[in-house]
């Protein structure tokens, strides 16, 4: 991997009782404050991202938050599969270049995503408020309570906190960096206008209409659909532009006649993944699990377990 681009393990201890901030105004109170200053500490970040964190009051709360939310939607969307997302073996699995690696890298970024714009909207960081919806004044949104998501500050601020730069020749870090980006727009696909009716008797005299995040749970089905589709890549020069680029011999899953360019919606990968069914350095195996087959098979639901909380970051 690059040098402009390395794994960071964000490990967010369990037993740890996150404080929870005011709306608005932090700052302002030494005591809030420390506290503040405290979480940015417990979290195992660089230390750009730990400076950033400690400038952004209501941040590490939010960036735990993106940790459970991307852990459980990740064992979600494979409690059928032979991986499961199990946490036994991340960090060996992180170190390849696996769709299971893809899958992360996508999960966690929207996830951040996410959990960024939401804050935003429900006023639990100082920096940000609502999106900036035409003729919405944030006054009037907060009074009648459609504060859409900010999720053009939540992407400026994400790809300036996981420090995204040009990385060269460097293939495994082109691939990270794609796969954060299909992320990010997976969650960018699920914004949507929802609008309100304000008048007398139901009368919709005045209308305001802001953006809002589809649930979490459409953008982890979508990004698994991703998985399933995902592309093999390798590393090819572009005559015409003088640089390396993703290449993939696979064109929509099928053979195209040359290199084909993964669309920037495609999960791409480098090497195949192991079966997965035995103990190996990357999972525990399918040993005591019952494992779909095919899709005629009736679906077996397994308890999602969150056993510590971390999420793959990377700068």
């Amino acid at each position: 991997m690059g040098n402009n681009l390395r794994l960071c393990l964000i490990a967010v201890e369990g037993t740890k009782t996150l404080i929870q901030f005011p709306l608005l105004g932090s700052s302002t109170n030494p005591a809030h404050w420390k506290a503040h200053l405290k979480q940015c500490d417990l979290l195992r970040l660089s230390q750009k991202q730990k400076r950033l964190c400690r400038r952004e009051p209501g941040l590490a709360e939010t960036l735990r938050d993106a940790v459970r939310l991307g852990v459980l939607e990740c064992q979600y969307q494979f409690r059928n599969e032979r991986w499961n997302c199990s946490l036994d073996g991340r960090a060996n699995l992180l170190k390849r270049g696996f769709k299971e690696t893809a899958f992360l890298y996508a999960v966690s970024s929207a996830a951040l995503t996410h959990s960024l714009a939401r804050a935003c909207s429900a006023g639990r960081m100082e920096r940000c408020t609502c999106d900036d919806s035409p003729d919405l004044e944030n006054r009037k949104a907060w009074q009648w309570g459609v504060c859409g998501d900010n999720l053009k500050y939540s992407i400026r601020f994400l790809k300036n906190f996981l420090g995204q730069k040009k990385v060269g020749k460097d293939l495994r870090a082109k691939v990270d960096i794609h796969n954060t980006n299909v992320g990010i727009k997976a969650v960018k696909n699920g914004l949507k206008t929802t609008c309100k009716c304000h008048g007398v008797s139901g009368s919709c005299a005045v209308r305001t209409c802001w953006k809002q995040l589809s649930p979490f749970h459409e953008t982890g089905k979508l990004l698994k659909l991703r998985y399933d589709g995902a592309v093999k890549v390798f590393s090819a020069t572009n005559d015409a532009m003088g640089q390396s680029e993703l290449v993939s011999p696979q064109h929509h899953g099928r053979l195209a006649k040359g290199p084909t360019t993964p669309r920037p919606t495609d999960l791409v990968y480098m090497e195949d993944s192991p079966s997965f069914c035995r103990s190996s350095r990357y999972s525990v195996g399918t040993a005591g699990r019952t494992t779909v087959l095919n899709r005629r098979q009736t679906n077996q639901t397994f308890p999602i377990v969150l056993r510590s909380n971390i999420i793959l970051m990377h700068l």
